[in-house]
């Protein structure tokens, strides 16, 4: 279990992108100084943050959660969950069930009507993993790769 989750800091941004990485989410690691640039970026944004989870001093989970307003659903908020990873050394320890509990705590406070997230379709365990948090599949996720 982590000690802590927190509001990622620009310090951390090597370690975020390493866990990317690690975890498979990226093939490659996005080069610091445009990670430190995207950063800035999304801190203009009020309500969109990387959360990262530490344990034992060591940074092993990170995730991005935005959290928007509305016009429909009778102005209700949504929260989005992005850019979910753990460390493979720490996977099946809790940390990715502390990491969507946190972003669920978050969402409920800030009075979302729903917390939404997307996985690939061959992600199987993960999708096995948000199942037992009770999240439950939902429509289809549509995406165009390179807007055009």
């Amino acid at each position: 279990m982590p000690t802590s989750i927190r509001a990622a800091e620009k310090r951390d941004l090597q370690a975020i992108l390493n866990l990317y990485v690690q975890s498979g989410l990226d093939r490659a690691a996005l080069p610091l100084e445009r990670a430190e640039s995207i950063f800035e970026r999304m801190r203009q944004y009020p309500d969109y943050r990387i959360y990262v989870a530490e344990c034992d001093g060591q940074l092993v989970g990170t995730f991005a959660l935005l959290i928007m307003d509305n016009l429909g659903h009778l102005g209700a908020r949504s929260g989005v969950v992005e850019d979910v990873a753990v460390s493979p050394a720490w996977r099946r320890r809790g940390i990715g069930r502390a990491m969507m509990r946190f972003a669920m705590d978050r969402c409920r406070e800030a009075g979302c009507y729903k917390l939404a997230l997307s996985s690939n379709l061959r992600r199987e365990n993960a999708h096995a993993f948000y199942r037992s948090l009770a999240f439950e599949r939902h429509g289809y996720s549509f995406r165009v790769e390179s807007p055009s």
